[in-house]
């Protein structure tokens, strides 16, 4: 595969960047098949355009890399990172500049989800490793984020001797467990941010119940024309798993619901128009040679059914696949993956048998990756060291990445 420079490259204050574009296998099984293109937008200070590679892998799934800029610096690590590192931003396949998955309305729904499997951390790895082939490039360093943890985590797994050193944050993926163990852990971490999202707001729990009774009696559309729903507001407690969540959805809560305001912030930030592909594998991420099943519907505990007060979390639910608009033509298609049976994602007896320097930060708190499963994971890769803390949420690179990332440098180095 030949890497393609896409255009001169662009100096900015602080930053020269140079953009590429690789063609890669859709199907890493068939390299003789079709085709897509995954793009990587290379970082380097003006002086460090000499200096080894560090790989981001961002969350998600479903979501490009970051788009950095200066004054202030976005995103936030990215100025430590440049003192010792040129930085990769790769658009995981079908994000971003990458070839995009958009309107599959011609396939069949069985077409469609076999298309979706090549979406997955094994899929991203290996287009990383022929991004690694192709820049000439013997070995990197890797930072994964969230979703990024599981696809760092899966590399040492597949190809470990591309891997100088692999860095974690709040992205540390359970092994041998199934969908259904983490949607419970989850629900209850949720059940924990609900106690204390009430405890600070006291106020909102009644509006909550009042307003999904509002919800139901008269009808009110989101800018997209989607009906918003008790069980779709319900979803914004998404926002609280991150440090300036609580607060966030407060202030959302406090706006009259038949105010443009109101609509607007809700489908902000519950919107899948822009990334569809997030909701359509989200479970299939937790997916270690097993069938998913809708886990987090299967697993929905009875409070949580009861009392229409209480927020979810970072669940998919198969009704979102009708009531969301843009997640309706792939809604046959999602049913097909949650009843198939995933190829295993990680080898544990090569993360056993890592020589691979290795740091994670395990949020003790985190609503989206259990800390006790991140933990059982830490202990299974050889040599991994983990700063457990709970001065973050999952948000920590976001908030303090130089900080975070300087740390976990330091650890995986054994300077700590």
């Amino acid at each position: 595969m030949s890497l393609v420079n896409t255009g001169r490259p662009v100096t900015v204050p602080g930053m020269v960047l140079t953009d590429h574009e690789l063609q890669v296998p859709l199907d890493h099984s068939r390299p003789g098949g079709p085709t897509i293109t995954v793009f990587g937008r290379e970082i380097a200070s003006p002086t460090g355009r000499d200096l080894p590679f560090l790989v981001y892998f961002q969350g998600g799934p479903g979501h490009e890399a970051a788009r950095p800029t200066r004054h202030p610096w976005s995103p936030g690590w990215l100025e430590r990172a440049l003192v010792e590192f040129r930085v990769l931003m790769l658009d995981q396949r079908g994000t971003g500049r990458s070839t995009p998955v958009a309107d599959l309305s011609g396939l069949t729904a069985e077409q469609q989800a076999d298309y979706l499997t090549n979406f997955r951390a094994d899929s991203i790895v290996r287009d990383a490793e022929l991004f690694r082939q192709a820049l000439r490039v013997d070995a990197w360093s890797v930072l994964g984020q969230s979703f990024g943890g599981f696809c760092v985590l899966t590399y040492l797994s597949l190809a470990p001797l591309g891997l100088r050193e692999a860095i974690f944050t709040g992205g540390l993926p359970p092994l041998r467990r199934p969908a259904d163990d983490v949607y419970l852990a989850t629900y209850e971490r949720m059940r924990e941010r609900n106690r204390k999202y009430y405890e600070v707001y006291p106020q909102d729990r009644p509006r909550v119940l009042q307003l999904c009774q509002h919800l139901r009696s008269q009808e009110l559309n989101l800018p997209s024309g989607d009906r918003l729903t008790p069980r779709r507001l319900r979803q914004l407690g998404i926002m609280l798993g991150m440090s300036d969540g609580r607060e966030r959805l407060h202030y959302i809560l406090e706006r009259d619901p038949d105010s443009l305001g109101f609509r607007h912030d809700v489908e902000a930030e519950l919107s899948f128009a822009r990334n569809p592909l997030y909701a359509a594998i989200h479970e299939a991420c937790y997916a270690d040679g097993t069938v998913t099943g809708w886990a987090a519907q299967r697993t929905l505990p009875a409070d949580f059914v009861e009392h229409e007060e209480l927020f979810t979390g970072e669940h998919v639910f198969p009704w979102m696949f009708d009531e969301y608009s843009a997640l309706a033509p792939l809604g046959r298609a999602a049913q097909i993956l949650s009843q198939f049976c995933w190829p295993r994602l990680y080898d544990e007896s090569a993360l056993q048998s890592n020589s691979v320097p290795c740091a994670a930060a395990i949020f003790t708190e985190d609503a989206y990756v259990e800390r006790a499963f991140s933990e059982e994971t830490a202990a299974t890769v050889r040599g991994l060291r983990p700063w457990i803390t709970n001065e973050y949420q999952h948000n920590a690179l976001a908030c303090d990445g130089a900080r975070v990332l300087d740390r976990l440098l330091g650890l995986a180095r054994g300077l700590e």
